[in-house]
């Protein structure tokens, strides 16, 4: 699939756009890395968080966006506004991803719920939560390895606003990208 996709890029014979893509292939080995590299680590801060998501998810999003806009002939400017809708867009299509690692069933998310955070990866319910949580350090820390300790995590997680503030945060991104599309749509289509 990535050689095909890869065949397709080339044949629209847009510099811009085969750079573009080109970076997202970087930005998404760079964003496996970033998480490899922070597993099971209680010091990550949702800075770190927001460019490992920008990396893993947001980069794709941000530069089709961009692309399109690229592709349609239209300035600079706009093309610059659809690449930080897009980034907006994916960091919010992260973070509820994230957030139904915690409130979807297995049989929903086709894994088992709390997956991300028994391998270690920390996303932005588990940033928040520890942040109000001492306790929950500790049962990372341990790397889950007392029975009903990651079970234990979750109910802490959700228990002190982890989900809520992941929520709120999801809900920011996502309205920054409409704002941004909607002034956008002002350029491009004055009154």
């Amino acid at each position: 699939m990535f050689a095909q996709s890869s065949w397709y890029l080339a044949n629209l014979e847009n510099i811009e756009v085969i750079k573009l893509i080109s970076q997202v292939i970087k930005d998404f080995a760079s964003g496996e890395i970033k998480q490899a590299s922070s597993l099971f680590d209680c010091d990550v801060t949702l800075e770190d968080y927001l460019m490992k998501s920008y990396y893993k998810t947001a980069s794709l999003i941000a530069a089709s966006s961009k692309c399109a806009a690229i592709l349609t002939g239209v300035g600079s400017n706009v093309c610059d506004q659809m690449f930080e809708f897009g980034k907006n867009l994916g960091l919010s299509f992260q973070v509820v991803d994230d957030i139904l690692d915690f409130t979807q069933s297995a049989e929903q998310l086709g894994k088992p719920a709390g997956n991300d955070l028994e391998k270690g990866n920390l996303t932005a319910p588990v940033i928040f939560a520890l942040e109000k949580e001492p306790k929950l350090r500790d049962i990372i820390d341990s790397e889950f390895t007392e029975s009903g300790s990651l079970a234990d995590a979750v109910d802490l997680i959700v228990k002190c606003g982890g989900i809520e503030r992941a929520q709120d945060l999801a809900k920011e991104k996502a309205e920054l990208a409409v704002e941004i599309l909607i002034m956008t749509s002002i350029i491009l289509f004055p009154l």
